[in-house]
């Protein structure tokens, strides 16, 4: 069990049980486990496994975001803007795939968030950003983004609409076999 023990490990378990906490609605124990993780984080990892190396604060921000966009609505957490924010802040250079999902669930959370001149801008970043990257995971974002942006109808957002829909019909959306 040596593993566990380590502030690394332990943070990485405690953000991710919370987001699948926040996934399934249950806002207390997201919010319990996520609170232990930031403070996890905020003390410090420590020595960090090979194995785990990807796991740090903008990880965390990105495991707080996405858990702030599945709560929308029912508590009063942090905009999943603001978390989205914060992981791009703090991703290191190298994580392009991730800094796109990211970008993509600002973009998202902004059109949730009831602010569809900011998501635009945000998201043209996001597809400029998504044209050089190749993902599955990225073609499920864009559909994440295309779900929030489905109220408005505007110009500016129905360009962003097919701009969105071209990628993610250009993009894997299954792993070959």
């Amino acid at each position: 069990m040596g593993g566990v023990e380590l502030p690394a490990v332990k943070a990485l378990v405690a953000s991710q049980t919370g987001r699948v906490h926040a996934a399934l609605g249950d806002e207390q124990s997201a919010e319990r486990h996520l609170g232990a993780a930031d403070e996890l984080v905020a003390d410090g990892l420590g020595d960090v496994p090979d194995w785990v190396a990807y796991f740090d604060a903008a990880e965390h921000a990105g495991a707080r975001a996405v858990s702030a966009r599945d709560l929308t609505g029912i508590g009063r957490n942090r905009r999943a803007s603001d978390h989205f924010t914060d992981a791009l802040a703090l991703r290191r250079p190298g994580f392009d795939r991730v800094k796109v999902m990211d970008r993509i669930g600002l973009a998202a959370a902004l059109f949730t968030e009831g602010e569809p001149e900011q998501a635009t801008a945000a998201a043209h970043q996001a597809l400029d950003e998504a044209t050089r990257v190749d993902s599955t995971l990225v073609a499920s974002r864009l559909n994440t983004l295309l779900d929030a942006a489905r109220p408005y109808r505007t110009t500016a957002v129905d360009e962003i609409r097919t701009r969105a829909a071209d990628l993610a019909a250009a993009r894997p959306t299954a792993v070959a076999a």
